[in-house]
């Protein structure tokens, strides 16, 4: 289309006073009005193409969005050349969260007006957003030369420059801006943010003295108020210059605050001590160091937890006793918590038990009552001996359940009232595999406070956590009822009000019961919700992009920026996008388990009832809302650029799990996490997993040589993980003829270079696998790992079972039910004749375990379990 001639885009001077009125009513938000005025103008001149695209955003902002952008397309058909139509038509794309497009839109604009400040501003907003750091130091140098007066203009090119890792020209910028600065108000926190900023440039160029400098002047003078951040940038800086008087800068900052790990830290480091290498007289200075701490600060536990993690042999017993005593004598139920950390030392976690069996022996109640006829004090605390017990339980709920179940009913004897008492008991019993007996030890724990939302939420958790292991199929209703406890009240369901709240604990959770029976459908449905909550977050710094640099909120902006960066690096976010790309693989490698899971989707009767109770509400919210707003008849209503909330057309994931690109999908949910991982932001105990799931789709995709550096940096992090085991073979298995996916001469090099390094020329694959099993001859997960690939090399079945069978065969392995079910579920995939003789040796094996029950027994102990409170007419939960 040609360009739109200037006389066709020039109007009438009375339509161009009443088009710069569209504009102002636009601005104000008179949206009706300014409707009102662009029809005039259309009268006259209706293929004006501004006016065109401002009616279009006009009607867009009163909800009438499929018309609004109809006309914004027309109106800029209608005048390509107009930077009005192109900003328009961004601020559209924007409301969709198109960004890049919305990028390109301003882009255009800028073509035609290169000094708007309102489309630079806009533009350079989504250049933050976007990371493009680059761009913005141009949108932004663009602006301050247009308005140099304004200060915003001045901080917000330094900030750029900075994003675009250039602190030096940024400090110049920020220089500059100081030294056009005149009559400074007394405590004014924007230059105190700004002279923070000052400081934090010149520390990141590690010009060390001339912050220091700085930071000192402008702290005397009041000009920096946050006394804190000087007190403890003082103490940094002071450590980085190796200044005599650091330490005195850091024990300032401990008296100001003596419960920060650390500031003791900084203090032992100033002195020289690296706690992470500590020698035994580093040792022994450190502990001096924190002992007089301790003595100077008696009120604060953490010099003496600290000097618990640097104590070795005699000196942890004697720091370790009369901490734990104190603990234990206050009654402070995550006490355990505290020491649990310390276990990694053997010696430490056996120097524990001794003290607390000391402790419960001194509390016991026939102590208590020789000490009371023997001398008239009353002798100890009941409570010291319910709490000393309450410890001793959770430090062998680990290793002993059994042990720790014994004790668990010593204190429920001693005292029945202790919600905490049920809830122990609820997490020993799941660790030992009891799922049955965790549910209906949370129950009673539930019942014994209804109106406690902490065991509300434990209480659905667990129900979830039950469903598909043999255990009652409507655990997900259940936990459903009781979670609806808390929840709103006029909510279409609680699972539904729970989304809207971004619970990813609950999300999470639901979505790993309903994959466990085999309801893959709603498994993905969750898993996206958890993946459109992260979604949501990241959107929402964009409104902080313009709001931080014009509150001079500059230091805090800079973090948020950095934590946004690593924001899927969250747990909810690993967790649901490694499940996800599972399921996937599982569906590409078997198209059938599509029409499974839709078979399985069926409704229940009580899926129905709630279904049903769902759209009613929907629909009577529907009506309130509709007469709400035909109420209101204010003439700037503005109900949003963005569209509303499509209607679900797939409210139980069917569509997704009948998707025709599984593989697209899971790279999708998992490429976020791929340089999170590499950056060591991702924990070490999620790392493996997210690379063997990349590694996973990539070479289903044909994508060896992405496969294979997922391999390799697994290989870092990890070379024996069982995971990466398989996949080592699974890679080596597919490549041993020459890979037909790759062609690149190049391609085949690098993969020769990767095979060569994990295994030599003339080993055979069964060889390498049978080496591995020798290595971890112990290990259920590395059993079973070399199972699944013996299945991969084509291994007669009896040949997989004998090494599935080892794990419950072999004495010297360590027991792990979660790697024997595993086990067994791929007995049955295998559809071996041994899995029921595997499952009753388990069932063996594991005895306070009933995820290897028969569904009978576990839903008939289940029923017997919950009876009693079943019975008990449950308490009234106040809103």
């Amino acid at each position: 289309m040609p360009p739109t001639p200037a006389n066709k885009r020039a109007l009438a001077p009375k339509e161009a006073a009443l088009f710069k009125e569209l504009l102002t009513f636009y601005e104000s938000r008179q949206l009706k009005n300014g409707v009102k005025t662009a029809e005039k103008i259309l009268k006259k001149h209706p293929e004006h193409g501004e006016t065109t695209c401002m009616k279009g955003l006009l009607l867009t902002h009163l909800g009438k969005r499929e018309e609004g952008v109809e006309l914004v397309k027309k109106g800029l058909r209608l005048d390509l050349t107009s930077h009005i139509c192109w900003h328009v038509f961004g601020l559209i794309q924007k409301g969709e969260k198109d960004y890049e497009g919305t990028l390109k839109s301003y882009g255009q604009a800028l073509k035609f007006d290169k000094e708007n400040q309102n489309i630079l501003r806009d533009a350079a907003h989504l250049q933050t957003q976007l990371r493009h750091f680059d761009s913005l130091v141009e949108s932004r140098y663009i602006l301050l030369r247009i308005r140099p007066n304004a200060r915003s203009n001045w901080i917000a090119l330094s900030v750029a420059y900075y994003l675009a890792e250039n602190p030096k020209e940024a400090l110049k910028v920020l220089e500059h801006y100081e030294s056009i600065l005149k009559n400074i108000p007394m405590f004014d926190l924007e230059y105190s943010e700004t002279m923070l900023y000052h400081v934090r440039l010149l520390e990141e160029l590690g010009e060390f003295s001339q912050a220091l400098s700085t930071l000192d002047v402008n702290s005397k003078s009041r000009a920096i108020l946050d006394r804190t951040t000087v007190m403890e940038t003082r103490a940094r800086l002071l450590s980085a210059s190796s200044a005599p008087n650091a330490k005195d800068a850091w024990r300032a900052v401990i008296d100001h605050n003596p419960n920060c790990v650390d500031y003791y830290r900084g203090y032992l480091r100033s002195q020289g001590i690296d706690l992470e290498n500590l020698t035994d007289e580093s040792r022994a200075q450190a502990l001096a160091t924190l002992k007089d701490f301790s003595e100077m600060h008696p009120k604060a536990s953490t010099p003496t937890r600290l000097a618990l993690t640097l104590a070795t042999g005699d000196d942890f017993r004697s720091l370790a006793q009369p901490y734990i005593l104190s603990g234990l004598t206050r009654g402070i139920p995550s006490l355990y918590a505290d020491i649990k950390p310390l276990y990694v030392d053997k010696q430490k976690q056996s120097a524990v038990e001794s003290i607390v069996a000391d402790a419960l022996a001194s509390f016991s109640p026939s102590q208590a009552s020789s000490q009371a006829s023997t001398s008239s004090d009353s002798g100890p605390d009941p409570t010291h001996y319910l709490w000393t017990l309450y410890f001793l339980a959770q430090h062998h709920s680990h290793q002993d359940p059994q042990k720790a179940l014994d004790i668990i009913e010593k204190a429920i004897e001693h005292t029945p009232s202790l919600p905490e008492l049920y809830t122990l008991k609820a997490k020993t019993l799941k660790r030992a595999g009891d799922l049955v007996g965790g549910v209906a030890a949370i129950e009673t724990a539930r019942d014994l406070d209804g109106q406690d939302r902490f065991l509300n939420t434990k209480s659905w958790k667990y129900w979830l956590r039950a469903c598909g292991l043999g255990v009652y199929q409507d655990g997900v209703d259940r936990a459903g009822e009781i979670a609806g406890l808390f929840t709103k009240k006029d909510a279409p369901s609680p699972a539904s009000d729970l989304e809207d709240m971004q619970s990813s604990l609950f999300l999470l959770e639901e979505a790993a019961a309903h994959r466990r029976c085999g309801k893959l459908g709603p498994a993905l449905k969750k898993y996206n919700a958890i993946a459109k909550v992260f979604n949501d977050i990241e959107d929402d710094q964009f409104d902080f992009h313009g709001y931080s640099i014009r509150k001079f909120t500059v230091n805090i902006y800079l973090n948020t920026i950095k934590w946004e960066d690593q924001l899927r690096s969250h747990p909810a976010y690993v967790t649901a996008a490694i499940e996800a790309s599972r399921i996937f693989v599982e569906l590409h490698d078997d198209p059938s388990l599509a029409s499974a899971a839709e078979t399985t989707a069926q409704l229940t009767d009580a899926e129905k009832k709630a279904k049903k109770k769902a759209q009613k509400a929907a629909q009577k919210a529907k009506v309130q809302d509709d007469k709400k707003g035909s109420t209101q008849s204010s003439a700037n209503e503005d109900k949003g650029l963005e569209p509303q909330t499509p209607k679900d057309d797939d409210p139980d994931g069917m569509k997704i799990a009948t998707c025709s690109d599984p593989l697209e999908r899971a790279a999708k949910f998992l490429a976020p996490l791929v340089p999170l991982v590499v950056a060591g932001h991702v924990s070490s105990r999620h790392a493996i997993d997210v690379l063997a799931a990349v590694y996973d789709v990539a070479v289903r995709r044909g994508k060896l040589l992405q496969a294979a550096k997922a391999l390799t940096q697994a290989k870092k992090l990890d070379p024996d993980h069982p995971e990466l085991h398989l996949r080592i073979v699974d890679f080596l298995h597919r490549t041993s003829s020459k890979p037909e996916a790759e062609a690149d001469a190049d391609a085949d090099e690098v993969l020769t270079s990767f095979v060569s390094q994990i295994r030599t020329q003339d080993q055979s694959l069964d060889t390498l696998n049978s080496q591995y099993l020798q290595r971890f001859s112990t290990s259920a997960p590395a059993a079973l790992a070399v199972a699944t690939a013996q299945r991969i090399l084509g291994s007669e079945l009896q040949v997989v079972e004998g090494t599935i069978f080892s794990t419950v065969e072999n004495p010297d392995i360590k027991r792990d039910w979660k790697a024997n079910l595993r086990a067994f579920k791929l007995l049955t995939t295998l559809k071996s004749g041994r899995a029921d003789e595997f499952r009753t040796r388990c069932d063996e094996q594991f005895p306070l375990s009933t995820v290897f029950k028969l569904k009978a027994e576990t839903e008939s102990i289940l029923k017997n379990a919950l009876q009693p409170t079943e019975e008990d007419e449950k308490p009234e939960v106040k809103e």
